[in-house]
């Protein structure tokens, strides 16, 4: 003879809201480029947002055809110490006010978009 027994009401296995992971560290490498007139601080200006992210530059070569300027850097995010959106916009506002064009790609998109 069975007894009777009292169903018990399922389980919960959902945890709810999970706290946000911290942001992952940058790793890898990135393109820098800076297109514009030509003056007098680009180089420093750009270097020195570079350098207060703790991001280490790796190659960089800069030319100038007339009055125009062009660079394009190969940097490290390995060591970091702000998100890749945050050094993006703080190079995007220098350039701003050295009156250039700088944008920053992490190297595999940068690969993938100039595959012949």
């Amino acid at each position: 003879m069975k007894s009777a027994r009292t169903p018990r009401p399922p389980r919960n296995t959902d945890p709810g809201p999970r706290p946000a992971a911290p942001p992952a560290p940058l790793s890898g490498r990135a393109i820098v480029t800076i297109i514009g007139s030509d003056r007098v601080g680009i180089i420093a200006g750009i270097a020195n947002v570079i350098a207060e992210a703790n991001v280490n530059i790796l190659d960089i070569s800069q030319s100038v055809i007339r009055e125009f300027f062009t660079m394009i850097m190969m940097v490290d995010l390995s060591a970091a110490t702000i998100s890749f959106e945050a050094l993006a916009d703080n190079l995007a506002r220098k350039g701003a006010t050295l009156g250039v064009k700088v944008e920053i790609q992490r190297e595999e998109i940068f690969k993938a978009m100039h595959r012949i």
